[in-house]
């Protein structure tokens, strides 16, 4: 069985590149064109725990408002939120923030190009520090997703479950780490795991590297990478209040900052328990139970939020939170919306 060549498949990049807006394919490479860090950088931290095709807008509209990381820095946090709002696991986006407010401050500017220099960084850890260094400034670093994970999962035949495997998977994706064009391979491994070694009926047979995969040969590449068994995730209840002034202005309530979804618009309500909560509506009203519940999975937890809605006179004075005319649905967090849309459905009459 042939070794897995990291020439081979970035010969398989150059004809397959995926079209990425933050990306410099290969052809543009050759060209002379470089990779910008900010884009790097920008895209990483939206990709975590998301898609490319969920964060292929959002970069968009990040680059075209801020199209440098001066200009981020330089940012009003509530606005970077809004647009943040519907990637989840906000608490990247404050760390967005702060980590372009020390490259400006700490870096004139600049980003650091180095692993070591990246991962001091707020909000960079390890893999982000690895891709940037990888892909921005061409250094040999292993940069390993998913994606990577499940490909040398497979091509080495690793019997050991996920997460426990990760140390050792980093290990091999270190070995076919090459000194030349690493940040080139770095995204042809990715984009190899994306678009053929899919995590299910993997395109076995237009792959150039399935000659090198242990799994292939022995017939059990669908049943590679194993995952232990995750626990079931505890339930927690919350109450939501939806409530529109005559005059159209929606009550909102800006988050915490620490905390989930720390520092995003979102309805007034109860803190989420352990057990359905108490009643505790943020101003007097007539408020309705439409009987209907907003169901949304965290990564540590499943929400139970039961909605109440009201219509309030132009003087009500909340105990919490605040009014905002024209609020659009696009500046409310996952879970928000969804509250939104039952309201929208259920009782046209108010959210209209």
């Amino acid at each position: 069985m042939r070794d897995p060549s990291a020439t081979t498949l970035l010969k398989w990049y150059d004809a397959h590149a995926r079209d990425l807006p933050w990306r410099v394919g290969p052809t543009e490479t050759k060209a002379g064109v470089v990779p910008d860090p900010y884009h790097v950088w920008l895209s990483e931290i939206m990709l975590q725990q998301t898609t490319v095709a969920a964060v292929r807008s959002y970069f968009l509209r990040f680059v075209t408002r801020w199209p440098d990381v001066r200009t981020l820095a330089s940012a009003e946090d509530a606005h970077v939120m809004a647009e943040w709002a519907g990637l989840g696991y906000y608490a990247r986006a404050r760390n967005l923030l702060k980590c372009a407010r020390t490259i400006v401050q700490a870096h004139d500017g600049r980003f650091p190009e180095t692993h070591e220099r990246l991962l001091r960084l707020p909000g960079v850890g390890p893999y982000t520090a690895a891709a940037v260094s990888a892909i921005a400034f061409d250094k040999p670093e292993t940069v390993v997703d998913g994606n990577v994970e499940r490909v040398m999962s497979r091509l080495f035949s690793v019997e050991t479950p996920l997460p426990k495997a990760k140390p050792e998977l980093v290990a091999l994706a270190t070995r076919l780490t090459p000194a030349e064009r690493p940040g080139d391979y770095a995204q042809a491994v990715m984009d190899l795991g994306a678009t053929v070694c899919t995590p299910k009926s993997p395109a076995c047979g237009i792959c150039p590297w399935v000659r090198a995969c242990k799994a292939n040969a022995a017939g059990r590449q669908q049943e590679l990478p194993k995952r232990a068994a995750k626990p079931a995730r505890p339930v927690r209840y919350g109450i939501a209040y939806l409530a529109r002034r005559a005059d159209g202005a929606w009550l909102v309530q800006t988050r915490p900052e620490r905390g989930l979804l720390g520092g995003m618009l979102g309805w007034p309500g109860t803190e989420w328990t352990m057990e359905p909560p108490e009643e505790a509506p943020p101003v007097k009203g007539e408020w309705r139970n439409p009987g209907v519940e907003v169901r949304h999975g965290f990564t540590h937890f499943e929400l139970r939020l039961s909605l109440r809605v009201a219509e309030l006179q132009d003087d009500a004075k909340p105990g919490c939170g605040h009014f905002v005319a024209g609020l659009r649905r696009e500046d409310l967090p996952s879970v928000m919306r969804k509250a939104m849309d039952i309201v929208a459905d259920c009782m046209p009459e108010l959210a209209a």
